[in-house]
């Protein structure tokens, strides 16, 4: 999958070779924001995970889809998007539906590992916490509106994680919702977050959630954007977890307060796609 969108614009990966690395602040933020400009766009969604909610056009199912595509979006993106595919059939594919309405005997069909270490038991609780959300507290969007902080939403995750589990649940499910103040950087949940909130007209994140503004979004710290930010001199810090999230997060601020996750598509591609 990363090939092929790799294959779109097949002379980046001479022009990388040929790039002089940014030597000050204003440099490095023009570079950043001509991959931004590359990378934000349709035609990268087919090989993307946000592909799985594109299929939908309600809110929740947008939001539920999104969720579940989220939180087993790690390994193979081959594997990730058939994975998902699998979830969305189970439900056939009328995800807010399928929550709100299903019976004990549609959750006994579900069977076998659904993705790696997320399997059928996880699923099947993430299906019942889900209702509980959604029947006890109006979804998910104001769950996260309502913990918000001035600069952040690492508080809201943890109060959606507190409430998610809330429910009696095997220990082990617990481990796939990340909670930052365990001294997680949640990648999944945050990189769920960007395609809610985010909305800049380009086509790929949706801009659902208007209570919450961009400026409080973190970046979705992965192998990749780690490591292109540490040779870019915007994280210092070695492991990619949430004082790493908490630095990487300061510098981006300073390069655009009000859209600080642009950047996402800019040190992922580079790290994903031109081998940075």
């Amino acid at each position: 999958m990363e090939g092929k969108a790799i294959t779109l614009f097949p002379a980046i990966r001479d022009k990388r070779k040929e790039t002089r690395k940014p030597s000050n602040h204003k440099e490095l933020r023009d570079f950043l924001d001509a991959r931004v400009e590359l990378y934000n766009r349709p035609e990268f969604i087919g090989s993307d995970p946000v592909s799985i909610p594109h299929r939908f056009t309600e809110k929740e199912d947008i939001e539920i889809s999104g969720f579940l595509a989220a939180t087993i979006a790690w390994g193979n993106r081959v594997s990730i998007l058939r994975s998902a595919d699998r979830m969305m059939c189970i439900m056939g594919n009328s995800p807010y539906d399928f929550i709100l309405n299903h019976t004990d005997e549609d959750l006994r069909g579900i069977e076998r590992v659904i993705h790696r270490t997320f399997n059928a038991e996880d699923f099947i609780y993430f299906i019942e916490a889900l209702k509980f959300i959604y029947n006890d507290y109006g979804g998910m969007e104001g769950i996260f509106t309502r913990y918000q902080t001035d600069s952040s939403l690492q508080l809201a995750i943890h109060e959606f994680r507190e409430l998610f589990f809330r429910l009696p649940h095997n220990r082990r499910t617990a481990k796939h919702v990340s909670d930052p103040f365990k001294g997680s950087a949640a990648k999944k949940i945050n990189m769920f977050l960007r395609w809610m909130v985010r909305n800049d007209g380009r086509g790929v994140d949706f801009g659902l959630w208007k209570s919450i503004p961009p400026s409080v979004l973190s970046c979705p710290l992965d192998v990749h954007s780690g490591n292109v930010a540490r040779k870019f001199g915007l994280l210092t810090r070695k492991q990619n977890d949430s004082k790493a999230l908490a630095e990487l997060d300061g510098h981006l601020r300073e390069m655009d307060k009000e859209d600080p996750v642009k950047y996402d598509f800019a040190l992922f591609g580079l790290g994903a796609f031109e081998g940075y």
